[in-house]
Order: structure tokens, then C-alpha cells, then sequence
């Protein structure tokens, strides 16, 4: 199951175990549990810390738990955590064996300080990109507090777990059998909602903070270079950011990067926080800006923000970027996570045997329709415009695939349901004004992105897209603020643009600051005469 090269590395991260574990079985006589056998026999055999005890009777088979000698509660995994989830696997191995998380002191002392019964169910799939970071976090959360309890479940062994609570996206989260979440959550953010205290005393925290010379709201790409080009300035810089690395988290492969010849979303968007923190960037995650108010007398731009902190900066570069802009028709909102998914990579394996549809016709859109046409029975494409707008090396593929309907000039007008999952989608085509309804389980929208700007207007000028007007320099209409990425009028959203534009904006801001002096003492002789 696991080739020589991935048994060496595992030999060597299991090296660093400090005390025993157990890895307690509940097996069956499927293939899975032959194969999750198999694995555990394996692990075994590469360190003397690790046992396997067969006689579990958890009533999800096959199954097993990872725990700590002499304690009976840990991390469960139903089905076989491989793909983007062996590394969850290896972590929790780690961490119940007394290996030190990569996770900040105050983290880990708001896990521990959670007193509340919890017991989490987080479904995921091999394929999921995002699932990991979910997985990651409960999994520290029930190793390091003995009221939570964390059953980590691949949905592709549990089928018929997944068809009656009518999961159609991962990860989801249950909590005490009820819905707790579903997309990309870290511990943080996840210890924030159950600790209700927590918004009110991160706000005071952030209240505290003595302005920065640099402010970066956004930490995306284009923020991440902005706070490295700053911060080497030797001056004092924060990032507030929502989620760091922003839309790569949901990029599969990044194969465009120059000088990286290939790596996938999550690793790309670890790397850039791994920098950024580095050169000593104080970074503020989980923060969502909520109004910008120019400087007044003061001489500070100040950045309200969600949770009623307020930062203060001389300088501010919004690289807030862009976020899937939604098709806008009825039964979008009403079945998303219930048939209307976003991520094809995430959510695709649970369309299995089943008939989906994509909407768009770029890149994005045929990318996820190729992908998808490997998965389930039937792909239909719904493009807008009168011929699909992707490469021709995709939309060659693309015809290519027996199962894949392609519609131009297509509007798609609603999507249908039952009242609990999407059962269809209606369109009309453009040319004749005739309508049409098709029966499928699932919609996958992927026309482009939306700029994370609404919280500017009023204050900084923005396009009719809403995206922040920059000059070539990165200056926007007020003075001091900058901007920079997906969410300028800059062509070519990639993440090199972004990236280099993050930089001129930091470069821009430097600029900025080190003529402040002789900008006062220009308006201060003004004043004289």
C-alpha cells in the first residue's frame, strides 16, 4: 500500500515519538478493512512506540483509533486516510506520541482552557483539498483536551452515511449530531465558535496594538510579498487577513509559479505565512476589514474591523482579493452544500455515478468538467457566451470525454429542488428563447471571481466591477493607501501578478513613509504664511 520511499519517510517522522501509542482496530471483512489492516501492520513494523490492538468493536467498520498507552480516548479514523490525508494521519501519530505542534503557545492553551463536551464528526474526502486543515484541527483539539472527541470519516467507505444525512460537500462538520460547519476551517477559528468569549477579547487584543508603518489587509499572494518587501524595510508591519493565502487554499495545482515547477494550493499558501512570519510580521488571522476611514488629524489611516477593533496604520495596502462570484438565480443559495458546490476538487467524489453540471465555459469551468467527467456518470456545461472561452488545449479534451454535454449561449435561470437537495437545472437558450430543465444531483458553478471590496465604497474609488482603481504604482484616490492583487483594476488575475504587485505596493508605501517628514514640514510652512 505504501511504496519504500513513503515507508523511509514515515520511519523517520516516527522516530520522533516520545512516548507509546496504540492504534486500536474495528475491523470488517471488506476490502477497506483488509487494506486499513494492512496499514496498521505497516506503521507498526517502522517503530517499537507503536502496537496494534485488533479487538476494537467501534460500530463504525472498518475503523481504528489512534491513543496514547494508558488512555482510552483519541483521534478515530473511519475508512482509510490516504491521498491529501495521509499527512492528517502521520500528525495525529505525532501528536498523541508527545511530538510538539507547529501551533502557537495561546492556541493550544484555548484548546485546553474549551469546557465543553464535544463530539465531532468530520467528513472528508481523499481528493479534498481543503478537508486537511479541518481534519488537523480537531484532531489537535481532541489530543489535547479530553472532552473533545474527534471521528475523522472518508466518505467514499460510508456511503450510506453520506446519503442520509445528504452530505454533497466536504469537509463537513457535525457537533453533538448537529451541523456545526462545512468548507475550510482552522483550529482557531473553529476554538473561536466554541468559545464565545473569544471575538470579545480578540477585539480588545487588536484594540491594543500600537499602529503599524504598514498595514496589509488581505494575505493573499499579493499580501504576503507586500508584507515581505515591507517588513525587510526594517519597519514595523501587520497583516489582517481573513484567511491567509486567500484563494490559493482553493487551488488544486499551481503549475505557473516561476521557479516552482509544480505544487498544490494549501502547501503554496503555508509557504507564504511561513515567510511572512519569518520576518517577524505580526499576522492578525480570522480578521475581516469593515470600514476603511481615511487619516485625519492624527496622521493614521484607521481599518474598523468586523469584530469592533479598530487598527491603526500610517500607511494601508488592500489586498483584500476576490472570492467565486455566484450565478445569481433561484435555488443557488438555497441548495449550496446540498447539490450546489463551488469546488470540484473537493466535492466531486461525492457526486459519484451521478449526473452534474457545470457553469462556465473558461478555464475554471472546463478544467472542472474534465475533472469531473473521471467521476461521475454524466457532465453538462452551460456556458453564457456563444462558444466556450477556454484554451484550446482544454476544450480539445474536453470533446474529447464521451460523457460530457456541451450547451453555448445558454442562460442558466434556476436551479431546482426537492426541498433538500438539487434534483435539476433550468436554462434558455439565448438564440431561440426556448427553455429547458435537466435531472441531475449536482451544479458546480465556476463563473470567475468577485472582488472583496463592498466594504470600501464611499471611500476609495472603485471600477464598475468593484475593483479598487490603482495607478501603475499602486497609489489609490486617498493618500497613504495603496492596493494591490485580485481586487485592483491591474489585468490578469494570477498569483505572480498579484504577487509582484504586492511588492510594488509595498516598495510604493516605503515611498510614502520615508517623505512623511518633509510633507509635514511643507504643509507646516503653508500654515506659517
Amino acid at each position: 500500500m505504501l511504496d519504500d520511499t513513503l515507508k523511509a519517510q514515515l520511519q523517520q517522522y516516527l522516530a520522533l515519538l516520545r512516548q507509546p501509542i496504540r492504534l486500536i482496530a474495528s475491523l470488517d471483512d471488506s476490502e477497506t478493512g483488509t487494506e486499513m489492516k494492512e496499514l496498521l501492520e505497516t506503521i507498526v513494523g517502522l517503530s517499537d512506540k507503536v502496537t496494534l490492538d485488533t479487538t476494537g468493536n467501534n460500530a463504525r467498520k472498518p475503523s481504528f483509533e489512534v491513543v496514547r498507552e494508558g488512555e482510552a480516548q483519541g483521534v478515530r479514523f473511519a475508512g482509510l486516510p490516504l491521498g491529501h490525508e495521509f499527512t492528517s494521519l502521520v500528525l495525529a501519530l505525532l501528536w498523541t506520541g508527545g511530538h510538539p505542534p507547529k501551533v502557537e503557545p495561546e492556541v493550544i492553551d484555548a484548546i485546553k482552557g474549551l469546557d465543553v463536551d464535544s463530539n465531532f464528526e468530520v467528513y472528508m474526502s481523499l481528493s479534498c483539498h481543503n478537508c486537511p486543515d479541518v481534519v488537523q484541527a480537531l484532531s489537535l483539539m481532541a489530543i489535547f483536551n479530553p472532552k473533545v472527541k474527534t471521528v475523522v470519516i472518508e466518505g467514499g467507505a460510508f456511503q450510506n452515511e453520506v446519503e442520509e444525512r445528504q452530505i454533497m460537500a466536504v469537509p463537513m462538520v457535525f457537533l453533538n449530531g448537529q451541523v456545526f460547519g462545512s468548507g475550510r476551517m482552522g483550529v482557531e477559528e473553529i476554538v473561536a465558535k466554541l468559545d464565545t468569549g473569544a471575538a470579545t477579547r480578540d477585539a480588545a487584543k487588536l484594540d491594543s496594538k500600537d499602529p503599524f508603518e504598514v498595514l496589509i489587509v488581505g494575505g493573499g499572494p499579493a499580501g504576503a510579498a507586500a508584507a515581505v518587501y515591507a517588513a525587510r524595510k526594517g519597519i514595523r508591519v501587520g497583516v489582517a487577513a481573513e484567511r491567509f493565502g486567500g484563494q490559493t487554499n482553493d487551488t488544486m495545482a499551481i503549475e505557473n509559479y516561476i521557479s516552482v515547477l509544480e505544487t498544490d494550493g494549501p502547501k503554496f499558501a503555508a509557504a507564504l505565512e511561513a515567510q511572512v512570519r519569518h520576518y517577524g510580521v505580526d499576522i492578525m488571522n480570522l480578521q475581516r476589514a469593515d470600514k476603511l476611514i481615511p487619516a485625519g488629524s492624527d496622521g493614521l489611516v484607521h481599518i474598523q474591523m468586523q469584530n469592533g477593533a479598530t487598527l491603526k496604520a500610517k500607511t494601508v495596502i488592500l489586498s483584500t482579493g476576490a472570492r467565486w462570484r455566484n450565478v445569481n438565480v433561484p435555488g443557488e443559495a438555497e441548495y449550496k452544500n446540498k447539490g450546489v458546490a463551488y469546488c470540484p476538487h473537493c466535492d466531486g467524489p461525492l457526486f459519484k455515478g451521478k449526473r452534474t453540471a457545470v457553469i462556465g465555459g473558461g478555464n475554471s469551468g472546463i478544467e472542472a468538467a474534465i475533472d469531473l467527467a473521471g467521476i461521475v456518470e454524466h457532465v453538462t456545461v452551460l456556458e453564457f457566451a456563444e462558444q466556450l472561452k477556454a484554451d484550446a488545449v482544454l476544450v480539445n479534451k474536453l470533446h474529447s470525454l464521451p460523457n460530457v454535454t456541451v450547451h453555448t449561449n445558454a442562460q442558466t435561470t434556476e436551479i431546482t429542488g426537492d426541498g433538500s437537495k438539487v434534483n435539476g437545472i433550468r436554462y434558455k437558450d439565448r438564440a431561440t428563447g426556448t427553455e429547458h430543465h435537466i435531472e441531475l444531483a449536482g451544479v458546480f458553478v465556476q463563473i470567475g471571481l468577485v472582488p472583496n471590496t463592498e466594504f470600501l465604497k464611499g471611500t476609495i474609488e472603485l471600477s464598475k466591477f468593484g475593483e479598487i482603481v490603482v495607478d501603475a504604482k499602486g497609489h489609490t484616490n486617498v493618500p497613504g493607501v495603496f492596493a494591490a492583487g485580485d481586487c485592483t483594476t491591474v489585468p490578469y488575475k494570477q498569483i505572480v501578478i498579484a504577487a509582484g504587485e504586492g511588492s510594488k505596493a509595498a516598495l510604493s508605501a516605503f515611498d510614502h513613509l520615508i517623505r512623511l517628514p518633509a510633507m509635514a514640514q511643507a504643509e507646516a510652512a503653508v500654515e506659517a504664511v
